[in-house]
């Protein structure tokens, strides 16, 4: 399982295994596209390092954190750049995509949609039984998407309801 937390400045990821109802972390990080890029190779930047971790772990699923309504539009706009980019890594790989929003990702990992950072970093690390929570937050938040989808995705998959943002695999294309 492979969680996504997509951004222009920095796009975190979490590769998370689930074994015998046991869970461990195989690797986390951030890709920090070039500053002062022009967008459209920062996005081609993003591609490449997302495209390269689903290629190393070959995953079914991959998680992915979804836009929010912000305020600021232009923001919301960069980032489903970002998004877009983390999108065509997966669907070029023919894996299912699964979408949560940040507040249901919170709300899965730590119990509280509205968490800070470092409560989700915490819950990370106590789900994980790591030493420390996955530095820098962007990581976290990308083994968080991860989580998010093993514990309300599988769960929703094996009684019968797919998260409705929930792409299953194509077959025979």
């Amino acid at each position: 399982m492979v969680g996504i937390d997509p951004g222009t400045t920095a796009t975190g990821y979490g590769v998370v295994r689930q074994e015998s109802g046991s869970l461990s972390l195989l690797e986390c990080g951030v890709f920090r596209p070039t500053p002062k890029a022009p967008l459209h190779r920062r996005i081609r930047e993003i591609f490449e390092g997302v495209d390269q971790v689903l290629g190393r772990f070959t995953p079914d699923v991959v998680s992915v954190e979804a836009v929010f309504q912000g305020k600021n539009v232009r923001s919301a706009l960069v980032l489903g750049h970002a998004r877009g980019a983390v999108l065509v890594a997966a669907s070029l790989r023919d894996l299912a995509i699964a979408e949560y929003s940040p507040r249901e990702i919170k709300k899965a990992v730590v119990g509280n949609g509205g968490a800070t950072k470092e409560q989700v970093g915490f819950m990370v690390q106590e789900r994980l039984r790591l030493k420390e929570p996955p530095r820098p937050s962007d990581a976290a938040d990308g083994v968080a998407a991860a989580l998010c989808h093993l514990t309300v995705g599988v769960a929703g998959a094996m009684a019968g309801a797919l998260p409705h943002r929930f792409a299953r695999r194509r077959s025979g294309s």
